[in-house]
């Protein structure tokens, strides 16, 4: 299943993301999921992989596993890079070893001190908060963003973590609209406001953390899952299917892209399984009544602000 996107690419409606993914787990990660079927990867300068993403896909290529052109590739911009965005996308090709990027995302709305291309680094002030550059607008970085598209290093461009006003003001000051927003959404956290907005104005929206961040989200933030929920534990044996593929399959019955991340095999493959049956309405409706507001995926823990404040 694919989603067409503005910009007239499709992009496949489940990816696989690839955030806090070891090094040395990478290759067999990524093979495997490309033997399981999937065709669109989640990447980012700031996951710090992206080297070892391209070893794989390299791999693939060579061993006829896929085509470049059958994959559908994501990756991100950082924010100390937003003075620098023509040579940060040019950094991460390299580091894929791609020779363009299907989807080039700004990765969170704001620029922070420099700290030299591709270092990803978040830089903190002498009091312990984020040091943000406010000589660089989001509008400049949007125009170099559309560069990336008239140069051919990018197929479509787009953002990531803006709410309705970010989002808006970019649709006013954009050549090229935004092709996606990729935010956080799950039934704990369904911001229906902010998917309808994009939706409704020709932006797809792609879900990360999906599942509601599960482990890993429990490890760095100390938030709680959806997953262990009983309400859709019982939802998920009335369909013979785990609750994990019961909360993908509602994310794709909203038209969201959905890109969970595992570094287990049979999670791999699991989380792919979701095209094989659909929920019925009153289920949908279950899940909506579900919503808490509820952010598992928070960086104040190290950027010492809260930029959703």
């Amino acid at each position: 299943m694919e989603i067409t996107l503005n910009s007239g690419y499709k992009m496949p409606i489940v990816g696989l993301g690839v955030w806090r993914m070891e090094k040395e787990g990478i290759r067999d990660l990524v093979i495997n999921s490309i033997k399981i079927g999937y065709r669109h990867l989640d990447c980012a300068a700031d996951y710090k992989n992206e080297a070892e993403v391209g070893e794989a896909l390299s791999e693939a290529f060579k061993e006829g596993l896929v085509k470049r052109e059958d994959l559908f590739v994501t990756t991100k911009l950082w924010n100390s890079d937003h003075g620098h965005v023509i040579e940060a996308c040019k950094d991460s090709l390299k580091k894929l070893q791609l020779d363009y990027l299907d989807l080039y995302l700004v990765h969170f709305p704001v620029a922070t001190k420099h700290t030299g291309v591709g270092t990803t680094d978040s830089a903190l002030g002498d009091d312990g908060v984020l040091d943000i550059d406010t000589t660089i607008s989001l509008e400049t970085t949007w125009h170099d963003m559309e560069k990336l598209v008239s140069m051919g290093l990018v197929r479509s461009i787009g953002i990531s973590n803006y709410d309705v006003f970010l989002t808006r003001d970019c649709l006013a000051y954009s050549m090229i609209k935004p092709a996606v927003n990729q935010i956080e959404t799950h039934p704990y956290f369904q911001r229906d406001s902010l998917v309808k907005f994009c939706q409704k104005h020709g932006i797809c929206v792609t879900a990360h953390t999906p599942l509601g961040g599960a482990t890993a989200n429990a490890e760095w933030f100390g938030t709680v899952s959806c997953l262990d929920d009983p309400a859709l534990k019982e939802v998920a044996e009335k369909y013979k299917k785990t609750v994990a593929q019961v909360v993908l399959r509602w994310g794709i019955q909203r038209n969201t892209v959905v890109i969970p991340k595992t570094s287990k095999p049979e999670r791999l493959e699991e989380n792919f399984k979701v095209f094989d049956f659909e929920l019925a309405k009153e289920d949908m409706e279950l899940i909506k009544s579900m919503d808490r507001k509820y952010r598992t995926n928070q960086p104040a823990k190290f950027w010492g602000i809260d930029l959703y404040a």
